[in-house]
């Protein structure tokens, strides 16, 4: 039996200190996750729970803490905008976790940027449609490799700043103890409408001031204690 079209070959993150890699499962995204961005958008951050959306493991473009990768401007858009993210490693699974159980299901952690086709994600919501135009395109998703958490780290993280720039102008600047719903608070609300699995990732929410960037634009992007990522836009 062989497949009837060639197989899509799956996407792998690289685990900092480490020849191993983390292959990616599914990545779930966590909507206006800090006050002040869900503020921005129109939100209660008092009022509204945490809500997911999610994008496709495709999306995910692995980024080197010391290299600088470079992706498409996306087709269909002309509202190209930057979120960056706390991302976290899924490495044991479940459903319905408590609290200390999403701790202990925790692999590490990563920078990521949740891009998006703000425009198209607008007439989206506008008509009651799915996110996922908006959301889940060709290079999303570009993420640092995975660092490993230790409890020291666990500690920082939880306090870290989480900041972007573009083209040298600070954008967007935060710190991840503002979150509305924590790390582990996130996972255990994730984990009640979703079955955990190792290898899932989680883009925890971005702060405000997201904003659009064009061909040409570099973004710096940053969480305290973790590292940092260049990506570029190109034609």
């Amino acid at each position: 039996m062989g497949f009837i079209v060639p197989k899509q070959e799956g996407v792998s993150l690289p685990v900092e200190g480490s020849q191993d890699v983390f292959p990616v499962g599914r990545v779930y995204c966590v909507g206006r996750n800090y006050a002040e961005h869900s503020r921005e958008m129109g939100d209660d951050p008092d009022r509204d729970p945490p809500f997911f959306f999610a994008k496709d493991a495709s999306c995910v473009v692995p980024v080197g803490f010391s290299e600088k990768a470079s992706i498409s401007y996306p087709m269909a858009t002309s509202q190209f905008d930057y979120e960056v993210e706390l991302v976290v490693a899924i490495g044991k699974g479940g459903r319905c976790l408590s609290i200390e159980e999403a701790r202990e299901s925790i692999l590490g952690y990563a920078v990521g940027l949740d891009m998006t086709r703000r425009d198209l994600q607008g007439q989206a919501k506008k008509k009651g449609r799915p996110w996922e135009v908006g959301k889940s395109f060709d290079e999303s998703a570009p993420i640092s490799p995975i660092v490993l958490k230790s409890d020291s780290l666990i500690a920082q993280v939880e306090r870290a700043e989480i900041g972007l720039k573009v083209n040298g102008e600070l954008k967007q600047i935060s710190h991840v103890s503002n979150l509305t719903w924590s790390i582990e608070e996130v996972i255990c609300k994730l984990s009640e409408v979703f079955e955990l699995r190792a290898g899932d990732l989680i883009m925890t929410g971005t702060p405000e001031n997201v904003g659009a960037v064009v061909s040409g634009d570099e973004m710096l992007a940053w969480v305290e204690h973790l590292g940092e990522i260049k990506v570029g836009v190109t034609d």
